[in-house]
């Protein structure tokens, strides 16, 4: 059994859920009685725009934030109406009540003036809960037995809103209570990503760019054989092709290659997807809705047959270097722990650490407390903080295996200023930091000395054989 995830942009419109329509069809005939099972994102843009209610609101703008919500429950209707026809009253009057919900919150969001990460929860989980009604009308439509599950009744979170964690052995035992009767029975549940609940039914959400992170969860609850991201592009590329003309796709990765390119960048897969699939050992497999023949990449155990060193590059904006400097690091017990305590203390993350005798730098990408983390540190050490900086990463299982790749990655980048350089013991990935304006040189010639021979050749035959 196959569980299929389908991006914002696989169901932004009539079309694109048409075609959804008709990969599902065909993996459900595939599979004889047994699923797929199914899991939307919000319709194209629909997150953006519940948030802008919410802003609208909380300042205040509560007619704009109902006109907003008038303008959204149109496109949902209009939608569901395109893709189910006369058959979806039912559905239709599901949604009336979902977004007179949402006007109703946003009312209140007016009053207070203010919204909590619990009232931007409830807010943003509309646009899920609205997808997976529409795309689970378009497959009864489509003569599919399809049924919508709500996300909120089998993803059980704690109570961390706007970025909850996961309660896996209850959304397992919910998986098999609400989920996999569905499937037993020969239908094809179609839920929601990105939204769950707490044990107290509290709508929660898993943060930006959570439906793939849901979609393999529960795919773990499932036991399932496989998991499908479908998505816009063909699959993984060795870059990001907005910034390398020439990337091409990687037709297989490892898990562990999977994770670190989805960390430092690649916008394919949120960066938490592969825990759940590799800790049961389910391959992810990568597919464009809009060319859905093209095979696309395959994320397994095992490491890519291909022999290069570097499998991919990625890289990531908006980060910022904070360094820590004082003499009473050089030999003193603890230095490290009350350093990272700061962090810790303000729920921030840290990307990449580079340390020297007296001084530690450090990056981020959330400033929300960036103030009162340079506060916290300079009551015990000097403290300086760069901006507009960016990660590149170079990312392969065979990395180690070349004792002359980390040179080729030092001699590509030459002339372009290297902030910091790290390589963990695995030695799968080489991250430097770098301003940001020299990304675009800096990927270009990492991608010429890595893959640039193998386009080539591989040019030459296209033009041989034609």
């Amino acid at each position: 059994m196959r569980v299929l995830k389908f991006g914002g942009t696989s169901v932004a419109d009539p079309s694109a859920i048409a075609r959804v329509a008709a990969i599902v069809g065909a993996a459900h005939r595939a599979a004889g009685t047994c699923g797929p099972a199914v899991v939307v994102s919000a319709l194209g843009g629909v997150t953006d725009r519940l948030l802008e209610v919410a802003r609208l609101a909380r300042s205040g703008d509560a007619s704009r934030a109902h006109d907003l919500v008038a303008s959204l429950r149109d496109r949902h209707l209009d939608v569901l109406t395109a893709v189910a026809g006369a058959g979806a009253e039912e559905w239709r009057r599901l949604l009336e009540e979902q977004f007179d919900r949402l006007a109703a919150v946003a009312d209140a969001l007016a009053v207070l003036r203010e919204a909590s990460p619990r009232s931007l929860d409830a807010v943003a989980s509309v646009g899920e809960l609205a997808s997976c009604r529409i795309v689970a009308a378009a497959l009864v439509a489509a003569g599919l037995p399809a049924t919508a599950v709500d996300p909120r009744l089998w993803l059980v979170t704690d109570d961390t809103f706007a970025c909850a964690m996961p309660q896996l052995e209850a959304t397992r035992a919910h998986v098999q209570a609400r989920v996999r009767p569905v499937i037993a029975e020969g239908g094809i549940p179609v839920t929601g990503g990105f939204v769950g609940a707490t044990r107290g039914g509290v709508a929660t959400t898993l943060g930006r760019g959570g439906s793939d992170y849901s979609a393999a969860i529960l795919s773990a609850a499932l036991d399932a054989e496989e998991i499908q991201i479908w998505t816009d592009v063909d699959g993984m590329l060795t870059a990001d092709p907005r910034v390398v003309s020439s990337a091409r796709l990687v037709p297989f990765l490892s898990f562990a290659e999977a994770a670190e390119l989805a960390y430092f960048g690649a916008r394919v897969l949120h960066p938490k997807t592969i825990q759940p699939a590799a800790s049961r050992n389910i391959p992810v497999r990568i597919l464009n809705t809009f060319r859905p023949d093209v095979p696309g990449t395959l994320i397994t155990d095992l490491q890519s047959p291909e022999a290069a060193p570097v499998t991919a590059l990625a890289s990531r904006g908006g980060i910022t270097v904070i360094t820590i400097t004082s003499s009473r690091m050089l030999m003193a017990h603890g230095f490290l722990r009350r350093l990272f305590e700061v962090f810790e203390r303000h729920q921030t993350s840290v990307d990449v650490v580079s340390t020297s005798e007296v001084s530690v730098s450090v990056t981020i990408d959330d400033l929300t407390h960036l103030d009162a983390i340079v506060a916290g540190l300079s009551s015990f050490a000097e403290v300086s903080v760069a901006h507009r900086l960016a990660l590149v990463a170079v990312v392969g299982d065979r990395f180690a295996a070349d004792p002359a790749a980390f040179g080729r990655v030092i001699a590509a980048l030459e002339g372009i200023p290297l902030r910091l350089v790290s390589q963990a013991d695995s030695r799968r990935n080489v991250t430097l930091v770098i301003d940001e304006e020299d990304v675009p040189r800096a990927m270009d010639r990492l991608h010429e000395a890595f893959f640039g021979a193998a386009l080539r050749t591989t040019e030459a035959a296209q033009r041989v054989s034609a």
